[in-house]
Parts: C-alpha cells; sequence; structure tokens
C-alpha cells in the first residue's frame, strides 16, 4: 500500500461537479491519495493510517492525532503506474478495485477510529481535487 500525503490549508473532491468530500482544516490538515497492490491486507491498511495519524508533519512538528487535523482520503491506483518500459504506463501492479476498495474503505475507517474527522472521494470515479498544499509538504507512505 501507497499513501501519498499532502499537507494543506483546504481540499475538497467533486464528481461530474457534485461535492463528494470536503475538509476546512484549521489550520492544517491531510490529503492521503491511497494506492492499493495486490498484496495488501486489511492489517497493512490499519498501520498506515495510524502512521499517518501519528506522523508528525503539521507546524511544530505536531501529528493531525495532536491537532486533531482533518484527512481527505481518495483512492488513486495510478500510485501503482509501472513507467520503466515505454510511453504507455501499466497498472499491473494495482490492485483490481473489488481488493482495492474494501482496503481504501478499511484506511478510511481505522482513521475514524483513531478519532480523524475524514472526508473522502468517490471509489473509480473520476475526481477533481482542489486542494491548497500547506509547506509544500508532500510526502510517500509505504507498507
Amino acid at each position: 500500500m501507497r499513501v501519498l500525503v499532502q499537507r494543506v490549508t483546504a481540499a475538497q473532491v467533486t464528481v461530474d461537479g457534485e461535492l463528494v468530500g470536503r475538509i476546512d482544516p484549521d489550520p492544517q490538515g491531510l490529503v492521503a491519495l491511497v494506492g492499493v497492490t495486490h498484496d495488501d491486507t486489511e492489517a497493512t491498511a490499519k498501520a498506515l493510517a495510524d502512521k499517518l495519524w501519528r506522523l508528525r508533519i503539521l507546524d511544530g512538528e505536531r501529528s493531525a492525532a495532536d491537532l486533531n487535523a482533518p484527512v481527505l482520503v481518495v483512492s488513486q491506483f495510478t500510485l501503482y503506474a509501472d513507467t520503466a518500459k515505454g510511453r504507455r504506463p501499466s497498472w499491473s501492479a494495482a490492485a483490481p478495485g473489488s481488493v482495492a476498495e474494501p482496503l481504501v474503505d478499511t484506511f478510511a475507517e481505522a482513521l475514524r477510529a483513531l478519532g480523524a474527522t475524514v472526508a473522502t472521494g468517490r471509489f473509480g470515479a473520476h475526481m477533481h481535487i482542489d486542494l491548497t498544499n500547506d509547506g509544500p509538504v508532500t510526502l510517500l507512505l509505504e507498507a
């Protein structure tokens, strides 16, 4: 599992012009783009959610847990693109939707269980994500 984390001051996701998820951080929050591969498990999703929640990347070396910062979780199969050959990415390392969707949901639910306010995108949809990256701070978490 890969999670691309961005520290933000605002973020929202729309599908076909409809707002489906939004966070209004005060002052900061996180956007988590979540990619799932074939051998990921619920334990992987929960461990990465815990790592994200406690990662000290907000102002003053504080974590989202310290500030009760909101998190926008968006599925992102393209995090597993293989661009080693040719000009067309291969998506073979990305888990199929039937595997990935429940694990992205588990990731979001694990954050909620830790106390996070979580908004989400819509799995499998063509989404538009608007965010204001703060810093900028962008990190890749892997398990």
